[in-house]
């Protein structure tokens, strides 16, 4: 919240890139960093497969609409290194296109934080046994299997082919100005701990001072009356039946 707010009061603009393997953590890692921010301050960016007509924009444009304005943190679920992840290792892009982005990429970052722009990147790394664990478990549970994805079960079989992409990535855009930060998340809850106080220890925020608020006495009523109940529709209190 300290931080939140002093993004907001410096209108600084704050960007957390989240990757990983399948399965690894992010999306939790992601909810409780903004469980208590302001969805005015902090947004989630994930974004869906490109339509046609942003296949054939300029691979990162999409990305850059996202871009955080003055006062906001984005944390993107997934970013524009799906090139060197997903897209390279499943061949939805050709291999001038991987390279390309591999050259663009440093670049575009440096620009970013030359911008002003605070860029961070975390990297989730889980085993592939706590994998295989994690999407079995979201097979049996119908609450979480939206989660699973063809993709994501296609991960399993290309376990060596995500890791060699992974290596070339951190290679070619572990650059001093926007270091990958890798988390190692066998277990999640010391994964987020460590995520967090990590992120918190790079930003150099400083407490705001917000003026203090004091709820008004409340006025003596001037003779409203509330309409009967019979007036208006109410949702049935189906909360009493589970009593």
């Amino acid at each position: 919240m300290t931080m939140q707010e002093w993004v907001r009061a410096e209108g600084a603009r704050m960007v957390v890139v989240f990757e990983g393997r399948d399965a690894a953590g992010k999306g939790s890692a992601i909810k409780r960093v903004t469980q208590y921010l302001n969805p005015r301050v902090a947004r989630i960016v994930a974004l869906p497969a490109p339509t046609e007509r942003e296949r054939h924009q300029w691979y990162f444009q999409r990305y850059i609409e996202q871009l955080p304005s003055a006062g906001e943190i984005v944390l993107f679920d997934r970013s524009w290194y799906n090139r060197a992840g997903v897209e390279r290792v499943m061949g939805f892009c050709t291999k001038e296109e991987y390279t390309r982005f591999l050259r663009q990429c440093p670049i575009l970052e440096r620009l970013l934080i030359e911008d002003g722009i605070l860029l961070r990147k975390y990297w989730f790394s889980v085993s592939d046994a706590e994998q295989e664990q994690r999407f079995q478990s979201r097979l049996e549970d119908p609450m979480r299997r939206w989660k699973l994805s063809p993709m994501d079960l296609e991960s399993i079989t290309r376990w060596e082919s995500y890791s060699r992409a992974k290596d070339d990535m951190l290679v070619h855009t572990d650059i001093p100005e926007a270091p990958w930060y890798v988390v190692e998340s066998d277990d999640k809850r010391r994964a987020r701990i460590n995520m967090i106080a990590h992120l918190i220890s790079t930003i150099p925020f400083h407490e705001v001072q917000r003026p203090p608020l004091r709820l008004p006495p409340r006025p003596p009523s001037p003779g409203y009356e509330r309409p009967p109940k019979e007036m208006q529709t109410y949702v049935p209190d189906h909360a009493a039946s589970l009593a």
